[in-house]
């Protein structure tokens, strides 16, 4: 094995690895918690506010 051979090997193995983060992330399993994630900066806390 050269090291040619062991770039492209990586390159796929990290390719992979990006399309199954792709995958997983737009999953429609994962729409409602992600939804409520991105809810997390409006959200209206009494307890994060100091009464002065």
């Amino acid at each position: 094995m050269d090291f040619g051979f062991l770039q492209g090997l990586w390159t796929i193995i990290v390719m992979i690895f990006f399309l199954g983060v792709v995958v997983w992330a737009w999953s429609k399993k994962r729409k409602k918690e992600f939804d409520e994630a991105a809810m997390i900066p409006f959200r209206e806390d009494n307890d994060d506010i100091i009464n002065e």
